[in-house]
């Protein structure tokens, strides 16, 4: 997630500035091909601008639904966080020996307590580490400049920004080696997490640590936490149809090689300054629409590890220190800082 009011010129030109480049040469190259009289015919700026109105709004519509996505996995995650607290204090509040005959020792209760508040810790960093895979539609698992670009993306705004080895060592510390070693060779790792917590609870009901009804809550809570990665794993999995992804990039190119030859011939008629304007004009109006592309391209997968993402890990640690503070724990990590604008 970009935490910066403003993005930079820079990072800006670092993000568009190839396109640009292209689209200067391409005006420059129409130009000339006009002033050598190598090109006589031209389109009528009516079609054009029908042209561009529809490809603007089809665009827009795009990058509306790409923001739709993107909004619907920061509610996801904000969820995520309210059920995690929740959970932290149905464990503190519910987890007594109010009810069990063999009363167990005071330091056990805390372990109990500790055991299943870790688990979900180590739940929420899988959960982020499963989300984090690439899909075949996602930018960096595409080949050529594209992935390239991607790639360069994730080391500089992205994922490279922060250790991601955090998730592995986080969940080496938070759950017993025994348990670490069977629940990591799952295939859906963050589920049988869950499942596990499940499991939990169903032996601190036979001890009466928890009664019927404290056993059904923390249950309902654990359902919730599935429905969240569910709405997550959706979003993941299911990409914007690529019908319209895929088209709008088609549209963006049909226009932006229609236009030197609308464009252009129309400055030509102010004599030798409005051939040299020609040239940046119709360059920048091709990068206009580019960009409105590109913003949309980018949105459109929350969980790609570039720097529109969510900030998962950010969460994670924030709800991390939240259930330790709830265990009386004073020796907490520090949060996720931004790094070049970008909280990861």
């Amino acid at each position: 997630m970009i935490v910066k009011r403003s993005i930079s010129l820079g990072r800006v030109f670092r993000w568009t500035g190839h396109h640009m480049v292209w689209l200067l040469a391409g005006a420059t190259v129409f130009a000339f091909l006009y002033r050598f009289d190598y090109l006589h015919y031209s389109i009528p700026w009516l079609p054009m601008s029908v042209i561009g109105t529809a490809v603007a709004f089809y665009v827009g519509f795009k990058n509306n639904s790409a923001y739709d996505r993107m909004w619907e996995a920061r509610k996801i995650w904000g969820a995520i966080v309210n059920s995690s607290r929740a959970w932290g204090m149905y464990v503190d509040g519910y987890i007594s020996d109010q009810f069990a005959v063999e009363k167990p020792a005071e330091t056990e209760l805390q372990r109990i307590k500790q055991r299943l508040i870790y688990r979900h810790i180590a739940w929420l960093y899988a959960l982020r580490s499963q989300l984090l895979v690439p899909t075949p539609w996602e930018h960096i698992s595409q080949g050529g400049l594209l992935g390239r670009t991607a790639a360069y993306y994730q080391e500089y705004f992205g994922v490279g920004l922060v250790n991601d080895e955090v998730t592995q060592m986080e969940l080496k510390m938070l759950i017993p080696e025994e348990e670490y070693d069977r629940l990591i060779n799952n295939v859906n790792t963050a589920t049988q997490i869950i499942n596990e917590q499940s499991r939990d609870l169903t032996g601190l009901r036979k001890r009466n640590l928890i009664d019927d009804f404290r056993h059904v809550e923390l249950n309902k809570t654990l359902y919730h936490f599935y429905e969240h990665q569910g709405k997550c794993e959706r979003i993941k999995k299911f990409p914007l149809p690529r019908q319209y992804a895929n088209m709008s990039r088609v549209f963006v190119g049909i226009f932006i090689f229609l236009l030197p030859f609308s464009m252009i011939p129309e400055l030509m008629k102010y004599e030798d300054w409005g051939f040299w304007l020609s040239i940046p004009i119709t360059a920048l109006v091709g990068w206009v629409y580019v960009v409105m592309e590109i913003v949309g391209d980018y949105s459109e997968n929350p969980f790609q590890g570039m720097a529109n993402d969510i900030p998962m890990l950010s969460l994670c640690r924030v709800i991390e220190i939240d259930l330790r503070e709830m265990l009386g724990e004073t020796d907490l990590p520090p949060g996720i800082e931004a790094k070049k604008g970008v909280l990861m």
